[in-house]
This record gives C-alpha cells, sequence and structure tokens, in this order.
C-alpha cells in the first residue's frame, strides 16, 4: 500500500469512528514531517462541519474543570465531541507536563468523546503550534464541538482567538480577574464572560467589574454581539447549561448576521499565513549557518551596513537557494 493510499485508509477509519486512527491522526500532525502535507489534502474534503469553542484564563481559574463540565452537557446533547487541553511542556521532554486526559477521566471510555493533550513546546499565545491542524483532524472525524482548552495564559496570550468561532474567557474571583478584564486584549478576545467558582466570595464584584467594563468599552456602529456574563460553579455542575446555552447564543447570532463561516475562514487564514511562515523560515535557517549571515552580521556590527538591507540580502539569499 503507497503512503498516500495508508494516510486514506486510516482518515476512513478515522471518520467511521476508530479512537485509534483520530489518536494516530493527531500524533502525525503533532510530528510535522513531508507527511503533514497528505495528510491536509486527505482531510481537506471532510472538514468545515464543527463548530470550534475556546476556552481561556489566567492559572487556577478552573478550566480543565469547565471543559470536563461543557463535555457532559453536550454529551447529554447528544453532540459528539472532541478536546484539546494544551498543557505546559517539560523543559526536558517537550511533552505535556499536566495531562488533562487524567482530570477528565470520566469521559474515557466515551465513543462519543475523544480528548487529546497537547504541548505548547515553547509555542507562545497559550496554544501549540500543530493545534490547527489537530483540529483538522477532530473535523473530518465527525466531531460536532470541539473544545480547544488552552493553557493558562495572560493578557497578550490570545491566539486562541485565531482559532474559535467562539472563545469564551474564564475568570475567578478573589484572583483580580475582573480587573485584569478591563486591560487591552481580554474585553476584545471573549465572546462570552464565565465567572467560574461563583460560589465562593467576592464573584458579585468581580461581574460587576466585568459589565463595568465592557459598558466603557462599547463603541462603533452596526450589530455588535454583547457578551454574556455567567456565573458558574463547575466543580458542582451548576451554570453549565447556561454557559452551554450562552454559546449557542453567539453561534446562533453569527449566522443571522451572515458571519456563520467567519471563524472557519480565521482559522483557514491563519492557518495558510503560518505555514507560509514556517517555510519561510526554514529558508532563512538554511542560510543562516553560513558564511554569509556572519558577514552581514559583521557589517551591521560595524556600523557599515543597516539592519533592514542585511535582512534583504538575507532573504534574496534564501530565494536563491530554494
Amino acid at each position: 500500500m503507497s503512503d498516500r493510499a495508508a494516510l486514506d485508509d486510516l482518515v476512513a477509519r478515522a471518520r467511521e469512528g476508530s479512537p485509534r486512527a483520530v489518536a494516530q491522526l493527531v500524533s502525525l500532525v503533532e510530528d510535522g514531517g513531508p507527511r503533514t502535507r497528505d495528510l491536509a489534502a486527505a482531510l481537506a474534503p471532510h472538514t468545515g462541519h464543527a463548530v470550534v469553542v475556546g476556552l481561556t484564563g489566567s492559572p487556577g481559574v478552573g478550566k480543565s474543570t469547565t471543559t470536563s463540565a461543557l463535555v457532559s452537557a453536550l454529551r447529554a446533547d447528544d453532540r459528539r465531541v472532541g478536546v484539546l487541553a494544551v498543557d505546559p511542556s517539560s523543559p526536558f521532554s517537550g511533552g505535556a507536563l499536566l495531562g488533562d486526559r487524567v482530570r477528565m477521566g470520566e469521559h474515557a471510555t466515551d465513543p462519543g468523546v475523544f480528548i487529546r493533550s497537547m504541548a505548547t513546546r515553547g509555542h507562545l499565545g497559550g496554544l501549540s503550534a500543530s493545534a490547527p491542524q489537530a483540529l483538522r483532524v477532530l473535523d473530518a472525524a465527525g466531531c460536532d464541538v470541539v473544545l480547544v482548552e488552552t493553557v493558562g495564559v495572560g493578557q497578550s496570550e490570545v491566539e486562541v482567538v485565531a482559532l474559535a468561532d467562539t472563545t469564551v474567557v474564564l475568570l475567578a474571583p478573589g484572583m483580580g480577574d475582573g480587573v485584569q478584564a478591563t486591560k487591552a486584549g481580554i474585553l476584545e478576545v471573549a465572546d462570552v464572560f464565565c465567572v467560574n467558582k461563583a460560589d465562593r466570595e467576592g464573584a458579585d464584584v468581580t461581574v460587576r467589574e466585568i459589565e463595568n467594563a465592557m459598558a466603557m468599552s462599547r463603541r462603533g456602529t452596526g450589530p455588535r454581539w454583547r457578551a454574556p456574563v455567567v456565573r458558574a460553579s463547575a466543580a458542582s455542575n451548576r451554570g453549565i447549561d447556561d454557559l452551554l446555552a450562552a454559546i449557542d447564543d453567539h453561534r446562533a447570532w453569527m449566522v443571522a448576521q451572515g458571519r456563520g463561516d467567519e471563524g472557519r475562514r480565521r482559522r483557514a487564514r491563519a492557518e495558510v499565513e503560518a505555514i507560509a511562515l514556517a517555510d519561510l523560515r526554514a529558508q532563512l535557517r538554511a542560510v543562516s549557518g553560513s558564511v554569509a549571515l556572519d558577514a552581514l552580521a559583521g557589517e551591521v556590527a560595524s556600523g557599515a551596513l543597516d539592519p533592514f538591507s542585511a535582512a534583504d540580502r538575507l532573504r534574496e539569499a534564501a530565494g536563491n537557494r530554494s
């Protein structure tokens, strides 16, 4: 069997519901290499159906517990669910440190759920570099909804918005999250705010801070989605139905506004750009080990050449090698 035929067979088995085949495909995209291009071509005709929900927030707000509770709610609605849980990388092995599959063990035997922990491997933005291709795998495998749980992030690490149709920003009382929400980056990312651990003291204050921040940030004309603030306590499964309803409401609003495929186009744009940049970086690495870069660096250091002109020459050298 040829390599492409083997990939087609693997994709077919994944579409039939084989967890082993799905796991093998996700491993292939994580490993990268020349087979990734053929795999993307094999997956393409079967993608474009899953709704992608991103869950992000600072460490300790209960992202994994909320994700697990959402899986239960989605399965109760008979929806097939995929979960990509991005964990910090070990500085030694590069693997995921925490392993969300352990924390979501209650879903391990459900054939309608596929959960995969992915390591950031040094990639910034709260996601893994291979997350877009892994999403394609779960989409092609028939998942109705894919939940993408980011590593604990701060204000600037909001890359999940480029992948998700709906982005849920989780906050918790007593962590200063309400104040953080008023800062640039967070308000723009959230389609839904969820104040988790809402049974704790200070939940009302956190909700009020978020609502005040949103009221001050409203500007512009035309239809605009107003992100709801949902109270939940995922550990006791309270408020999860309200959270799922808010996610579904956002999706329905996007479709009604004729923007139902906006997230899909945004993902495709980011994915194409990332692949092109990776190819360019590979070309530059091929040149960077040569005497050409050392010579250019010497000229810049001595003041004989400005860095922009040096970069132009480096790109020309990379182009000549390709």
